[in-house]
């Protein structure tokens, strides 16, 4: 069985002291019933296991619905169990066995003994197995458990329904992340945060450590040391001031990355960081004091036979470049937390990105989702704080009804203020499209295709101060705009069927050929970059998945027009923008 996904997974906390445990694991499965309840402790686990039934093999880390796992299963899945026996050497070192990510109530047991237990689809974990292991061979056993239909489950964009519909697709169930072992010294350093000041071309870094002993941090900048830090005898938590003798700044399409360097010990950890810093100011979007005018993309990060798990990194270089290609300078990263080495990519190439999480699914309207969701965010902003390419947050996205009942408006307002205390450097919008709360930007969602309609609703913006919503139509009195910095973070959705396959879907009036795709594209796109209130746009889409044809190039990643719509689309999307000017 070919091992996929064999490189570092996550550039931005790199020990060299690691396993990779990705590839071949004896596997078994089983169908979902009609009603599933999550085990309550780790007696579940420690039953499958016992049984002993692995029917099958699967290839780590790709989901069961995956052809590239070798079990392609896409009916509905409610428990997926892996084994794997492992040699270990712990050479008075502590072991701990991390996940990328597996959705979504993950128990994993080491030698028999339980190891610990984490909820969320989407984050990473890990566990200390020092005490659990032995040096030699060790059997880890993990068992997922998953229920797309529980209303305190979040799925995103993975189908409800047994088949794939709408902008709904294939589910992905148990492991989708590389799965590894890490060694580290008793004294080891367990967290940081980098906080550039691109003014003072300085970092200041926090750092949170295991033990107490002598700390150094040198940063480079293509190989020559441009900054240093230490302190002797640290313990806890510390914050460092490090000055930068050069300054290059991180802005978009430049990705310029300086290195890090730390030493905590026998501890050493390598990292790298952007200086740059965002703001917003009356309505621009300002990147290190520059007004910059976001052409964004939706990218929902599926893949043809991986569904959530490119099968390499060139799959993912490859969105990015796309993109780029034709004058988008970043994504709208849509209802999936992407992984770290994706976020790696955009950090080197400059390339701008929200992180959102994948909401839907979550019943929205009970109070008991404050916790599930708080839970499973926090640790998305942990992990995923340090990236220069996320320039704002978006926890939700378009929070309508729950059977019929309204949100729990609490549960936004939490959500925000949370991620507000956890990180002020950045702009949050509460929920993408609607219905805002409390938010920083006040965007929306429109898939108008009449060019003029569209033209006219949001010169208004410019006029009277109004923006243009057409949620309100049928939904009164639910948001207010009051004058924040806005955009259309959802737009187009022009359905150009390639794969006759599928009963393909889109949104709006179809168009006839592509010429006609061209100009309702253009008309679109100029409409929003003339405004002069307008910060940004995002197209929805980068390319097809499954049903869903509306994408600028096929699921393949394929071209679907002639080289001159492609010239078309990327002059709309380079031009100028209004906000841009002087």
């Amino acid at each position: 069985m070919r091992v996929y996904r064999t490189e570092h997974p996550n550039p931005q906390f790199k020990r060299e002291n690691w396993v990779n445990l990705n590839g071949e694991w004896d596997f078994g499965f089983e169908k979902a019933n009609s009603v599933f309840n999550f085990s309550e402790d780790e007696s579940r686990a420690a039953r499958i296991q016992a049984i002993n039934t692995y029917t099958r093999k699967i290839n780590v880390p790709f989901c069961v619905e995956s052809t590239l796992s070798g079990i392609g299963h896409t009916d509905f899945v409610s428990l997926a169990w892996y084994r794997k026996k492992v040699n270990i050497v712990k050479n008075k070192n502590r072991v701990f066995l991390h996940i990328g990510a597996a959705d979504y109530l993950t128990t994993v047991l080491v030698n028999s003994k339980p190891a610990g237990r984490h909820k969320g689809g989407y984050t990473s974990f890990s566990f200390d197995i020092t005490e659990l292991c032995e040096d030699g061979e060790n059997e880890i056993f993990i068992l997922c458990e998953d229920s797309v239909k529980n209303p305190l489950v979040m799925r995103g964009k993975q189908s409800e329904e047994k088949e794939s519909h709408g902008c709904d697709y294939t589910r992905t169930t148990g492991i989708w992340q590389t799965v590894y072992l890490e060694y580290t010294p008793e004294s080891y350093i367990k967290n940081f945060r980098l906080y550039p000041d691109p003014q003072n071309c300085s970092v200041t870094l926090w750092a949170d450590f295991e033990g107490k002993e002598d700390f150094e941090c040198e940063v480079l900048y293509e190989g020559k040391t441009v900054g240093k830090c230490g302190r002797s005898s640290v313990c806890g938590s510390a914050f460092f001031e490090i000055n930068l003798s050069e300054k290059h700044l991180w802005e978009a399409g430049s990705g310029k990355l300086y290195d890090i360097k730390m030493k905590f010990g026998n501890d050493r950890v390598e990292s790298y960081f952007g200086l740059r810093k965002v703001r917003l100011d009356g309505f621009k979007f300002l990147i290190n004091e520059k007004s910059v005018f976001q052409r964004l993309v939706l990218d929902q990060g599926f893949y043809k036979d991986g569904i959530y798990t490119a099968k390499s990194d060139r799959e993912m270089i490859r969105d990015i470049e796309l993109s780029m290609s034709l004058g988008f300078n970043g994504a709208r990263l849509h209802q999936k937390v992407f992984e770290p080495r994706f976020l790696y990519f955009c950090d080197k190439a400059g390339y701008l990105v929200w992180g959102e999480y994948p909401n839907w699914g979550l019943d929205y309207s009970s109070p008991y989702a404050v916790d599930t969701f708080l839970s499973e965010w926090a640790e998305v902003l942990n992990r995923d704080f340090n990236h220069p390419s996320i320039i704002g947050w978006c926890p939700f996205n378009e929070t309508w009804d729950y059977n019929g009942r309204r949100q729990y408006d609490a549960l936004l307002a939490a959500v925000y203020d949370y991620t507000k205390a956890v990180d002020s450097t950045r702009p949050c919008i509460d929920t993408s499209g609607n219905f805002h709360v409390k938010t920083d930007i006040y965007d929306v969602h429109d898939y108008s295709y009449d060019v003029e309609f569209f033209r006219k609703n949001y010169e208004k913006l410019v006029t009277d101060g109004e923006l243009y919503e057409h949620v309100l139509v049928d939904n009164p009195g639910r948001q207010k705009y009051s004058g924040q910095p806005t955009f259309v973070s959802e737009y187009g959705g022009i359905k150009w069927e390639t794969d006759k396959s599928f009963k393909s879907w889109g949104y709006g009036e179809d168009v006839k050929t592509e010429e006609e795709f061209a100009e309702r594209y253009c008309g679109l796109t100029n409409v929003l970059s003339e405004n002069k209130k307008m910060f940004g746009f995002c197209y929805t889409q980068l390319y097809d998945i499954e049903q869903e044809q509306n994408g600028l190039f096929n699921y393949k990643r394929e071209k679907k027009f002639s080289n001159e719509i492609y010239k078309k689309i990327r002059n709309a999307n380079a031009r100028k923008a209004a906000i841009e000017e002087k």
